[in-house]
């Protein structure tokens, strides 16, 4: 390892999570019947695994990075996960959303490298408080939103899949926009990112959620948007090939 990597690696940032909470829950079992009351399989539960979804996830994916963390977050809504455990292929999810109040912050005391948000639309986040925030907070401020005023959020970086872009009725500005498209890579400002090679895909959950953290953790490393948006390939990439969240450790990435 050079001294520069070796320096990279020891460094550890402070950063402010705010976002919409989840438990992603796991339940792993078989079918092997047909219902006799329906035409449908019959699910047999044998064990389940539970996680951190939605910005808890981000929150680890931080921690994996060797990041200090502070989550601020709402209710944590449910989403439960029927996967066949012979194949690992997701069959049936089961959300119970909850909406929560909206997030007021009277300090950001003590200070931070970078503050995240990870918005999912359940009323944690406002536009008001990323609004307020950009206003006070002197450092980067990434964004991961289901929200598509998205003008509103110009001077913070913006994660969004083309999915949301196309659905957004205003856009930032090109040099604050990071669009993924998934095996395709990203684009930022007409620049496209490709991944660097063919991963086998078991489940794209938390994909997501590990690009954003990526990103953070490598621009506060070297303050250069392009390479970080080349780590966060690669660490996307990482977690693409587990079954579940999962958040790749910095020497997995590298």
């Amino acid at each position: 390892m050079t001294e520069s990597a070796a320096t990279q690696q020891q460094t550890q940032f402070s950063v402010l999570v705010i976002g919409d909470d989840c438990t992603d829950t796991y339940t792993y079992g078989y079918v092997n019947r047909i219902s006799p009351e329906a035409p449908v399989p019959v699910f047999e539960p044998k064990y389940t695994i539970t996680k951190d979804g939605m910005a808890g996830n981000v929150a680890n994916n931080l921690k994996a990075l060797g990041c200090n963390v502070n989550f601020l977050h709402g209710e944590a809504s449910e989403k439960n996960r029927l996967i066949d455990d012979r194949s690992k292929q997701q069959l049936l999810r089961v959300d119970r959303d909850k909406i929560s109040k909206p997030l007021t912050i009277d300090s950001l005391i003590p200070p931070y490298d970078a503050i995240v948000i990870s918005d999912y639309n359940k009323g944690t986040v406002t536009y008001e408080l990323v609004e307020d925030l950009r206003k006070e907070f002197p450092g980067p401020i990434f964004i991961d939103t289901k929200k598509t005023d998205l003008a509103r959020f110009n001077g913070c970086y913006i994660k969004i899949n083309a999915l949301e872009k196309s659905r957004a009725i205003s856009l930032p500005e090109d040099e604050w926009l990071i669009v993924t498209h998934g095996d395709g890579g990203a684009v930022w400002n007409s620049w496209v990112f490709s991944p660097d090679k063919s991963v086998n895909v078991a489940d794209v959950t938390g994909a997501g959620d590990t690009f954003l953290s990526a990103l953070v953790y490598d621009y506060l490393s070297s303050n250069n948007i392009k390479s970080a948006i080349k780590f966060a390939n690669k660490a996307a990439g990482i977690t693409i090939q587990r079954v579940g969240v999962y958040a790749p450790r910095l020497e997995e990435i590298k």
